[in-house]
């Protein structure tokens, strides 16, 4: 399913306008990207929670030559399934 499958089958739920919907959730993970943009982390209670995890720098390998590369530390955005999520999907 992409985003714009999802926003219709929200709009079916909802009752809202596909447009409306469309734009609410664009709204929401605008709104989970600023959050993690600055640091902090989203909580949906049942649902799960998004978070930003430091990466460290390590050595990795150019997968064509073989030689050895340093990759640099970064960050990641991370998502960890709550308890209610993972037991709908099983």
């Amino acid at each position: 399913m992409n985003k714009s499958q999802l926003a219709d089958a929200a709009a079916d739920k909802s009752g809202l306008s596909k447009g409306d919907t469309s734009k609410a959730l664009d709204a929401v993970l605008d709104s989970i990207t600023e959050a993690l943009q600055g640091g902090d982390k989203v909580s949906l209670t049942g649902f799960g929670t998004f978070e930003v995890r430091d990466r460290a720098a390590r050595t990795g390998r150019n997968p064509q030559t073989g030689a050895e590369m340093q990759v640099p530390a970064s960050k990641a955005p991370a998502f960890k399934a709550g308890k209610s999520f993972k037991d709908a999907v099983n």
